[in-house]
């Protein structure tokens, strides 16, 4: 598995060795050991996975403290942009974010820390989506921030006129506004 830097170094991007021939192919698309040697030792808990069709934008999410998590995202079908925002205050990155397209085809993963705000887009027709998370998903927990953030300057790469959200989506707050996010300065593994 190729690991690639992000300019955020806390988000990494995994590429898998892809095995194929006239039969198909393979690749192995976890490993815990190789996980933690290359990228992060932590233990995930909990996979999910989502089915959505084009111009849906879920994101940008989180869990507080002490219920944060990190995500180690893919796609199984379909082409997705997938974006990971820096909320750790003090964090020498705050508000910076990294995008990467994830899709059927490049069978790439984004690694998304304790700390960071987890957002996608469909590009495809529809995707299958899913996610490995080292926290279980606690609502009371649950907090984001608004997509369209135009300090965050993220470019979706669709006309926001064809971005779906959901009704909890379009209420989000600005970055500026949020009054629950991460200290840098607190580890959020302990």
């Amino acid at each position: 598995m190729k690991i690639i830097d992000t300019e955020i170094a806390e988000v990494k991007i995994l590429e898998p060795d892809v095995y194929g021939d006239h039969r198909g192919y393979f690749f192995e698309s976890f490993s815990q050991r190789e996980f933690e040697e290359k990228v992060f030792k932590t233990e995930f808990v909990q996979d999910n996975e989502s089915k959505s069709r084009f111009g849906v934008l879920r994101g940008l999410h989180f869990q507080k403290a002490p219920y944060a998590q990190s995500k180690l995202v893919r796609v199984v079908q379909g082409s997705v942009l997938d974006v990971a925002v820096d909320i750790r205050k003090g964090s020498p990155t705050f508000g910076k974010y990294v995008a990467a397209e994830l899709n059927d085809e490049n069978k790439r993963q984004m690694f998304v820390p304790r700390g960071f705000a987890h957002g996608f887009v469909v590009l495809s027709e529809t995707v299958v989506f899913q996610y490995k998370c080292d926290n279980y998903y606690a609502p009371q927990s649950e907090a984001g921030i608004a997509w369209d953030d135009a300090a965050l300057g993220i470019d979706w790469k669709i006309p926001a006129a064809e971005i779906l959200l959901s009704e909890k989506d379009r209420n989000n707050p600005l970055l500026s506004e949020a009054d629950v996010l991460f200290d840098y300065s607190i580890n959020l593994y302990e």
